[in-house]
């Protein structure tokens, strides 16, 4: 029944060229919605539109107004009003606080949450007046949890769970659903030159692409992939913080972005995160 309630629904992604946003356009355009992709870099952005077919596609700064605008304005010229919108854009420079210069820090926050709240503003604007309409923001288990290593990263995802819990709280009875997915470790460039958690299988894009095709036809207030990781994650509320935070030394949770980083397997993508 999945695949038949995405059929022909208008999906916008946002930092669809790449990585979650990428596998999620495929899975989406395989079971016969509408896609559209808006990515920062448009040379990429070209050649997955290219590759997966698609005719509607635009550069997109998520942190501008105006870009972002532009971006809506097109998907819905090109394939008609938006049913959902998926905020996949994001950044995950990683290393020790005190060395993360302020521009970084900027960046993170700008993206991953401006960016969240932009799009999730700009959306609501045209569903509210149909009566009709889904955000969807890709948020991190990183939004529960703490990870040294990530103190930015973890802040900005904090900060989208709330945001669109009370989005969604907000929108009640307006035919507008907010909705959370909670990606664990990724393979994608975000997670280059890192190893996961140890004993914990990380998740594969397709996962999370599987993940919010459930939630498009089933909106619920939130979903996390993978179900264990999502399950310790969640588990971790309800014990002393001090065993939960042993459990994550045992782990290696601790030492993953930080001392266990393979700074050569991930230069390229800190470079473009931290400044393209």
């Amino acid at each position: 029944m999945t695949p038949k309630s995405v059929r022909d629904k208008v999906v916008a992604i946002t930092g669809g060229a790449r990585g979650i946003g990428f596998a999620t356009a495929k899975a989406l355009t395989e079971h016969g919605a509408k896609v559209a992709i808006g990515d920062i870099d448009e040379t990429t952005l070209k050649e997955s539109a290219a590759v997966l077919g698609l005719t509607a596609y635009s550069k997109l700064d998520v942190t501008d107004t105006a870009s972002f605008e532009a971006f809506l304005n097109t998907v819905e010229q090109t394939l008609g009003p938006i049913d959902v919108l998926v905020n996949n854009a994001g950044i995950m420079p990683v290393g020790r606080l005190i060395d993360e210069p302020e521009h970084v820090t900027r960046r993170i926050i700008d993206i991953n949450t401006f960016g969240v709240i932009i799009g999730s503003k700009l959306a609501a604007q045209r569903m509210v007046p149909r009566g009709s309409g889904h955000v969807i923001n890709v948020a991190s288990l990183a939004g529960e949890i703490y990870t040294p290593g990530l103190a930015s990263y973890c802040a900005s995802k904090y900060a989208v769970v709330g945001f669109t819990d009370s989005a969604r709280v907000e929108h009640r009875g307006t035919g507008v659903d907010f909705s959370l997915m909670m990606p664990s470790f990724v393979n994608t460039e975000l997670t280059a030159g890192t190893h996961g958690i140890r004993g914990i299988k990380s998740a594969q894009p397709e996962d999370i692409a599987a993940g919010i095709i459930r939630l498009i036809g089933k909106p619920t207030a939130r979903v996390r992939v993978t179900r264990l990781a999502g399950a310790l994650a969640a588990t971790q509320k309800f014990i002393p913080r001090g065993l939960a935070e042993a459990m994550t030394r045992a782990f290696g949770g601790e030492s993953v972005f930080l001392d266990d980083v393979d700074a050569d397997k991930r230069a390229a993508y800190e470079q473009r995160a931290r400044h393209n």
